[in-house]
């Protein structure tokens, strides 16, 4: 790449900047880009396992330090002068509000005399929990999803901002009383409160705002369980009785386990029994049962398997969807007296695909497979037989539900279909449509293909390709990579409203398959966790300069994207490879691999698990070669780079983006922007109304049309 080269500058804490002073010595340098604020330098040593770190910008750690907020404010008017009000960001917002503003596919539950949803009305800035009378044949009247119906819950009665949001929890078996959440802005962290639906009142009994698992009621709806997550000492699961303090509620399970674990619970057997699942990161799970009729303590049911299990009741069996010496899983039937696995039952083989889920319907198994990142379906008779397969287009992802007998419903998107509902004859196998999409998006205009790359040690992995047809190929088109490449996440070509602006705007749009996921089992979700988290970083290279060498662009006119683990992701690809990409995008991003254990406030020490601890030195000696901040180097031409952050993200310690942003405008030699658009209200979970996620969207496909020259 050819950059402008940029004259860094440095200021005290403690100085005001001298912003014309600053311009003249950009402009002086070539940047037709303002400089961005200056961040003072107080550099903290630390010494890690023998190695030494410099950070000069710990201070940022203290997120409501008055400079930390006033750092804060002029990050995010920078950010706005950078991207600046333009015709090409307001055309994106209003593209995006028409794609984005439309009823989605909601399927109620019915519960009494009443059917229950939440979503998010056409119209409205945040979703609420509503209910209609249930019709006599249940799913034959398609939900209105633009009707006014009867409202239980209106979140906008909490906070008129939109900010606040709420979800369904559970319903007593009777349908009298409903357990719904309460999420204040965006972090993790919910109240759980108990509402009587025919008095139209909330009970005095709640569960203060705190990390919660499992919540649910007992058979008799007399109380519920839940799993109380405590960043200290671990999970546990408790029984309240409705009408006692809360000091009251009983301690099931979970004693010594500790906070790099999640709990859930479910009662089955009409509340006989209670099944735990202890999740020990994403590649392993131990499963109990706890016979409540004996006053027995919990039975190990599979504990030490270095697996995962997925456990349902099933006609006084335990159902266990499990990768035990089946990397593509399987399904296996468990008697409670059954503890050895040699009286395990198989229900549903480890077939060629990876089975990752299956349901009851007409007296068969109906189990979703992926087979090369796409839905498959295939219906099993009792014995273990296959019947059919589900007619599945080739390259979309596909869900079931049942419809009464003999019928279904199948769901259908792809990066080039916005979600559509058709009804199918199980017998004939034929469709009618009964949900069509109203997104404003005609996809025939574009084709979608899937392509092979080679990763660096000669994995061969796929990724997805769509662009307008006809497109002729000469190596210099505006292409926008995405991947995730983690936490076992299957990352499928749905449609994506920015994929559809994207390709709008004559780009290319490529989803990239990583290993870290669980695309191709748990072979290839292995292949991407702890030690072997450096090759997802090779894969995403890897696919980028697959898109380079086969014609579709240049670096120069190459973005890459992704939020979350998919932060990490592209942090590191660009201080990897700064040459490679002209302009980032990172949401949510973690950063700071090498102090995550560190973290205290963070709700997510079972990443630990799949990245690494930094505490032990073989781990660390891995992440220390990928922690994105760690890897920054002073006078590096790095690309354009845009950062997003929520001050209430409890999940991903919003520090990390703050310090990267502040270090990444000081070392970057190339005179292209470095970027924070950071939200005091928003978080890993939540906390924007409808328009602001507009106003996201429109900012990043803004800022990075910009860069690539597309705009």
């Amino acid at each position: 790449m050819a950059y402008a080269t940029r004259c860094p500058t440095v200021a005290p804490r403690a100085l005001l900047p001298q912003l014309f002073l600053l311009a003249a010595l950009q402009l002086a340098c070539g940047s037709p880009y303002p400089p961005p604020p200056e961040t003072a330098r107080e550099a903290v040593v630390d010494t890690l396992h023998g190695v030494v770190f410099t950070d000069p910008y710990r201070w940022l750690e203290e997120q409501d330090s008055p400079e930390t907020r006033a750092w804060i404010a002029g990050q995010n008017a920078y950010a706005e002068q950078v991207v600046g009000e333009s015709e090409l960001r307001a055309g994106l917002e209003a593209r995006l509000r028409e794609l984005m503003d439309v009823p989605g596919v909601v399927y109620p539950q019915r519960h009494g005399d009443y059917e229950y949803f939440a979503y998010r009305k056409p119209g409205r800035e945040v979703g609420a929990i509503y209910r209609r009378p249930a019709p006599d044949e249940p799913d034959d009247v398609p939900l209105d999803v633009t009707a006014d119906y009867e409202v239980v819950v209106d979140p906008l009665d909490l906070r008129a901002d939109g900010t606040t949001s709420v979800g369904i929890q559970d319903f007593s078996l009777d349908g009298r009383l409903m357990l719904y959440s309460i999420r204040d802005g965006g972090p993790d962290e919910i109240e759980v409160r108990v509402r009587d639906l025919e008095a139209g009142e909330d009970l005095p009994d709640r569960l203060p705002t705190a990390l919660y698992g499992s919540v649910a009621f007992t058979s008799d709806g007399a109380g519920f369980y839940y799993t109380h997550r405590s960043r200290q000492t671990g999970p546990r699961v408790r029984r309240h009785v409705l009408g006692t303090d809360m000091s009251e509620d009983v301690e099931l399970f979970g004693a010594g386990i500790g906070p790099t674990a999640f709990v859930n619970a479910s009662e089955v057997d009409e509340g006989r029994y209670l099944i735990y699942t202890v999740q020990h990161g994403w590649a392993r799970t131990d499963v109990y049962l706890h016979d409540l009729s004996s006053g027995a303590d919990p039975m190990p049911l599979v504990v030490g398997a270095p697996a995962r299990f997925r456990a349902r009741w099933v006609d006084g069996e335990i159902y266990l969807l499990t990768n035990l010496d089946a990397p593509l899983n399987r399904v296996v039937a468990v008697r409670p007296d059954a503890r050895d696995p040699s009286q395990w039952r198989e229900v549903i083989p480890e077939a060629e695909h990876l089975l990752t889920g299956y349901q009851w319907f007409d007296g068969d198994f109906v189990a979703d497979y992926l087979h090369n990142v796409s839905s498959r379906i295939v219906r099993y008779a009792r014995d273990g037989t296959v019947k059919d397969e589900i007619p599945i287009p080739e390259h979309h992802v596909a869900s079931f539900r049942g419809h009464g007998a003999g019928r279904a419903l199948l769901s259908l998107t792809s990066l080039l279909t916005p979600q559509t509902v058709l009804q199918l004859d199980l017998e004939t196998m034929e469709t009618e449509e009964w949900r069509p999409s109203t997104v404003p998006f005609d996809g025939s205009a574009y084709e979608m293909k899937q392509v092979w790359y080679t990763s660096a040690d000669g994995t061969e992995a796929p990724m997805y390709v769509a662009h307008r047809r006809g497109l002729e190929l000469d190596g210099s088109i505006p292409t926008l990579l995405y991947g995730y490449g983690g936490f076992n996440v299957n990352l499928l070509p749905r449609f994506d409203a920015r994929a559809a602006v994207w390709l709008e705007h004559g780009g290319v749009y490529a989803i990239a398959t990583l290993r870290g996921g669980g695309e191709f089992g748990e072979e290839w979700h292995r292949g991407g966790m702890l030690e072997n988290k450096p090759n997802v970083f090779a894969d995403f290279i890897a696919a980028a300069e697959w898109l380079v060498d086969n014609g579709y662009t240049n670096p120069d006119r190459l973005a890459i994207r992704g939020a979350s683990n998919g932060g990490l992701l592209v942090g590191s690809a660009l201080t990897k490879r700064p040459d490679l990409f002209r302009a980032v995008f990172a949401g949510l991003p973690e950063l700071d691999l090498v102090r995550f254990y560190q973290f205290t406030e963070t709700n997510n020490m079972p990443a630990l698990l799949e990245y690494g601890n930094g505490a032990v030195r073989e781990e660390f000696e891995v992440l220390h070669t990928f922690s994105p901040y760690q890897n920054v180097r002073d006078g590096v031409d790095y690309p354009a780079v845009m950062l997003t952050q929520g001050d209430l993200d409890t999940r991903v310690p919003p520090l990390q983006a703050r310090k990267m942003a502040a270090r990444l405008q000081a070392a970057t030699g190339s005179g292209l922007p470095v970027i924070l658009d950071y939200d005091e209200r928003t978080g890993h979970a939540g906390g924007r109304t409808f328009s602001r996620n507009v106003r996201n969207a429109a900012m990043e496909l803004a800022f990075l049309l910009q860069q690539l020259g597309a705009g």
